[in-house]
């Protein structure tokens, strides 16, 4: 049995599994891996430190698949902001036709770069009233971000089963569902509904081909659904990570009166996060992660990881649904 949906249909892959763009971990290595395996494959565009470094992981991407990938560009304001316009034109020289992007209103600057040039735009929202708002802005796919989610979940606290189904209600264009997905259960679920495919972010970072270290594979694999921990919620930020000995003292450095980003600056930067990522060491900084930790047992190969998913679905529709009908 074959999936097929408008998101396969727009986006030209065979299963309807997206892999999210994230950062420092978004390389040519993870997203040819997931193209090659039938879903999308996303590279991240500010993890290239130079829009030249991102025209080079486009090329290198290119010569390690012939299927089609995307690029994510996320937009938040910061104090020393990168030069996002002229990320979008090497994507744009890059020849890439999908675009992920999240963040402000200031992206749709950016859409109005890249829609021109024939890009499919797949915009991520945590709120029903985000997606409306850019489906009328000419988005071509939204991707609705649970609070289950790594990352930022928004500030609303709505869980994916509430807040699919509520977007499915009212968005009239295609529909990724993102936030709690790593197995076939979640794919069937998702389309039931409304949504017409997955992002799923956390699950491939535990998986042989993502460019970070063992370990910290391995503490996705030993987390489980409680593994996570909320932060920056002072802020109106709220992101979540997985649950460590560092992402502990943030959570308890937060809950100080009068707490400051910059008590935690040191343990939540950047540059503290990619160290992690690259060395193995979960003393020094935070990674992302989300409640879908519960149902990640093993780090298999992105091919291993889809075929599987697909199987699970189709066993699911063909066997134990069927089995509920009289």
């Amino acid at each position: 049995m074959a999936f097929r949906t408008r998101i396969t249909d727009m986006l030209g892959i065979e299963h309807p599994i997206v892999q999210g763009g994230m950062q420092s971990v978004g390389y040519a290595e993870l997203a040819s891996a997931v193209s090659n395996a039938g879903g999308l494959g996303i590279i991240t565009a500010l993890t290239q430190p130079t829009p030249d470094a991102l025209r080079e992981e486009i090329e290198r991407c290119r010569a390690m698949t012939d299927k089609p990938f995307g690029v994510n560009m996320t937009v938040f304001p910061t104090i020393n902001a990168p030069d996002y316009r002229a990320y979008a034109q090497a994507i744009i020289d890059g020849g890439v036709k999908i675009v992920e992007t999240a963040g402000t209103q200031a992206v749709r600057e950016i859409w109005e770069m890249l829609k021109p040039h024939g890009v499919i735009i797949l915009h991520k929202c945590t709120a029903v009233r985000h997606a409306l708002s850019a489906e009328r802005a000419g988005c071509d796919i939204i991707s609705i971000d649970g609070f289950e989610c790594a990352g930022h979940p928004g500030e609303d606290d709505i869980p994916g089963l509430v807040l699919i189904p509520a977007a499915a209600d009212k968005v009239k264009i295609p529909m990724l569902a993102s936030g709690g997905f790593a197995d076939g259960r979640g794919l069937i679920a998702a389309l039931s509904l409304g949504a017409e495919g997955i992002n799923m972010g956390t699950r491939f970072c535990a998986t042989a081909e993502a460019p970070i270290h063992p370990n910290v594979k391995q503490a996705y694999v030993d987390n489980d659904e409680r593994g996570s921990f909320l932060i920056f919620r002072n802020f109106k930020n709220t992101a979540r990570v997985g649950r460590s000995a560092v992402s502990e003292e943030v959570v308890r450095r937060l809950s100080q009166p009068d707490a400051q980003f910059s008590d935690v600056q040191e343990l939540v930067s950047g540059k503290a996060g990619a160290e992690l990522l690259k060395t193995g060491d979960l003393s020094k900084g935070v990674f992302w992660a989300g409640m879908v930790q519960g149902l990640i047992h093993d780090i298999p190969t992105c091919r291993e990881l889809i075929d599987r998913i697909i199987g699970e679905a189709e066993a699911i529709m063909d066997q134990r649904l069927a089995a509920f009908r009289t």
